[in-house]
């Protein structure tokens, strides 16, 4: 996909850019495989806010994505390359030889028409799905089990991939996006190739309403509220705060790590993301 820019004859226009959707092939979903989607505006189960600045976008529908790829041996055949609401990556429509109609994640270079098959011995190209241990080393891949059976959950945002860059045992290291290289089992399923809609990094959003439409509310400093209301706030004229940034709990927010010690995953982790 390309980058569609404006003539500015609104000051905001002088700065969006959207995408041009040119490989797009369907304006609406398949119905069946819709859901509806309700608004939580970053509420939890007690109803209390846990995701700040939240709320208000636009209405979506789901659409229910074949995480699994368990339809083994059967071959589909993409029917659309469609737009998804609640992801960056665009999703493609297969129709499989028995009448079943799926979502998966479209990877870069599939077309309609194409075909797409998963299984153990399935032909090593882009949106075919298999075992790491049937993938050869140095492929790039995406839709990453980390536990059998489970679906996949690593690497599922536009223009991503992980590269598979060694098999030892039962096991194989795959390198993510992100730095960080990993044990996963061989026997977890991945897709082959890499995530499409890569120029979705490129968008600019242009204006703060869009950024609303997107469900996102604004951002307002701590320094610039009252004591009251965060660690940060209040101070005579305008002040720097006078501590490290915390969030409206008081938790640090910049270097401080989260993550629990000794979590039973850190055996896997064998190059951390952060060196």
């Amino acid at each position: 996909m390309g980058i569609k820019k404006f003539r500015p004859v609104t000051p905001t226009l002088r700065y969006k850019t959207v995408l041009d959707k040119a490989e797009l092939t369907e304006d609406k979903p398949f119905k069946p495989l819709t859901k509806g989607k309700t608004g939580d505006s970053g509420r939890g189960f007690k109803g209390q806010i846990t995701v700040r600045r939240r709320g208000g976008g636009h209405k979506r529908k789901l659409r229910l994505i074949d995480f699994k790829r368990n339809k083994y041996g059967i071959p589909g055949k993409v029917v659309s390359i469609e737009y998804d609401p609640n992801r960056s990556a665009n999703i493609a429509l297969i129709s499989y030889l028995d009448g079943d109609k799926r979502y998966i994640i479209a990877p870069e270079s599939v077309k309609v028409g194409d075909r797409i098959e998963s299984g153990e011995k399935v032909e090593i190209k882009a949106g075919n799905a298999l075992p790491l241990k049937n993938i050869p080393l140095g492929s790039s891949i995406y839709n990453i089990e980390l536990h059998r059976g489970k679906g996949g959950q690593l690497v599922r945002s536009a223009g991503t991939a992980a590269v598979l860059t060694a098999k030892e045992e039962d096991y194989c290291l795959v390198k993510l996006p992100s730095g960080e290289i990993r044990k996963i089992h061989s026997e977890c399923y991945s897709t082959i190739g890499i995530v499409g809609n890569k120029d979705h990094i490129n968008v600019t959003i242009g204006k703060a309403g869009r950024s609303r439409w997107m469900n996102k509310r604004p951002k307002v400093r701590g320094v610039a509220m009252n004591p009251v209301d965060h660690p940060l706030g209040g101070g005579e004229g305008k002040s720097s705060g006078g501590r490290h940034p915390v969030s409206p709990t008081g938790q640090p927010t910049k270097g401080y790590k989260t993550r629990k010690k000794h979590k039973y995953s850190d055996n896997y982790i064998i190059k951390r993301r952060k060196g």
